[in-house]
């Protein structure tokens, strides 16, 4: 049985060979210039799955910091820190181009 990934998965749009992954293909969205700047501060250290629920109220979109701030952010989870500055797309953004 062939797996799907849903629209906020980080992998819908990658390759499926029945139960086998292709290489990760990575969701494109628009760095827009007013793209939010956000400093993390301790309550999101190492959780951007609560800053993504609090911004998008949606936990699933977490893997967007890193795919958006990808010279800040090379571990997902562990360069998360506090006063760490990152840019995150605004809600309207996510939706029109992931689908949601």
């Amino acid at each position: 049985m062939a797996v799907s990934y849903s629209k906020a998965s980080p992998y819908y749009s990658t390759e499926m060979y029945g139960n086998f992954m292709d290489v990760m293909t990575p969701r494109n969205f628009p760095k827009l210039a007013d793209d939010v700047s956000v400093t993390i501060n301790g309550v999101y250290r190492y959780r951007p799955d609560l800053l993504s629920y609090d911004l998008y109220g949606d936990s699933r979109l977490w893997w967007v910091f890193a795919m958006r701030n990808p010279n800040t952010i090379t571990d997902p989870i562990w360069d998360f820190k506090e006063g760490t500055t990152i840019f995150v797309p605004k809600k309207a953004t996510l939706i029109s181009a992931l689908g949601l």
